[in-house]
């Protein structure tokens, strides 16, 4: 099979590879098409090389498509086939395109479960999602909404990804990189309840200051930075909570992607945008990802039946 495969620091491309085996308790997926993330190029290195990257995916199990949140090492999603738990994978609408279903996979449930089971978001509680211009952001936007959030602020560097947010969901915008607390506190009418921050650093420190009394802020990234100073007293009656996919029981993320599929099938949850881009292009494919493309990037691999030069 083919696979994009890391041997180490600055060592990766595309080879012929032998396929994985499935050992007890787990499953081969053909892989139809695989969402780029930025942990995997994050963890690129952790596993035990070489190895192929890739977590997530949509592939054909027992003759019908399905989701999958993650691989096993060293066969990731990057290839013709992947390794997963036989566990994992969730059988997929037929009305649903690949690059939906995975516009709403790891980012789409960090959104979401960040909101609903993290933060226990109540109805018309008022909501800021930072870093909402990203496929995270997209969807926590649109989730605050559909749960019952009085008030919704996206927030984000680029002020035009920010503005079809206006469209689905926020009610208003904020554009940061300026004086952000400020900006903030104007936006908040009285201080926000809950806090999505992908961000962390700054925007983080910025967002405290712009939160109410028993306000939960639900860190989720540190794209901004891996630190922030705060101080004990921007804490006083405050809560910093942290949510990762992989710490999130099975069965809740599984509840979760089916209703967000169903919420998209009904015209009621848009999708982030994507766009395929053929697993030989690889290497363009991470260097987007590192720079922040605003778009869920899907590798298609060469035995893919979505596979098209480009």
């Amino acid at each position: 099979m083919m696979a994009v495969v890391c041997r180490g620091p600055g060592e990766i491309a595309l080879e012929d590879r032998s396929a994985p085996v499935a050992g007890p308790d787990q499953r081969v997926v053909d892989v139809l098409a695989a969402a780029l993330n930025p942990t995997d190029l994050i963890h690129m290195l952790d596993a035990e090389l070489p190895s192929v990257p890739g977590n997530e995916g949509i592939g054909i199990l027992d003759g019908r498509r399905v989701y999958f949140e993650r691989t096993l090492a060293p066969f990731g999603s990057f290839a013709d086939r992947a390794l997963v738990d036989q566990t994992l994978p969730v059988p997929l609408p037929e009305e649903i395109s690949a690059g939906d279903a995975l516009s709403v996979g790891i980012a789409g449930l960090a959104g979401w479960l960040s909101l609903e089971w993290c933060a226990q978001l109540r109805a018309g509680e008022s909501v800021l999602v930072l870093g909402a211009s990203g496929p995270v952001g997209w969807v926590a936007v649109q989730a605050a909404r559909l749960l019952g959030a009085g008030r919704v602020v996206a927030a984000a560097r680029d002020r035009s990804a920010l503005e079809p947010l206006l469209e689905h969901g926020a009610d208003a915008i904020v554009e940061l990189g300026g004086d952000d607390a400020a900006a903030l506190r104007d936006a908040a009418n009285g201080g926000f309840d809950v806090v999505i921050d992908p961000l962390f650093g700054e925007p983080l420190v910025a967002a405290l200051s712009a939160s109410a009394a028993g306000a939960r802020l639900v860190s989720i990234g540190a794209s901004a930075g891996p630190s922030a100073t705060i101080t004990r007293a921007a804490l006083h009656s405050r809560r910093i909570l942290t949510y990762g996919n992989r710490l999130t029981p099975t069965a809740v993320k599984r509840a979760a992607y089916e209703k967000m599929c169903r919420l998209v099938l009904a015209g009621e949850l848009e999708p982030a945008g994507h766009e395929l881009v053929p697993l030989e292009r690889f290497a363009e494919a991470f260097e987007r990802q590192a720079a922040h493309p605003h778009r869920k990037l899907v590798l298609v691999p060469p035995a893919s039946p979505l596979h098209v030069e480009r």
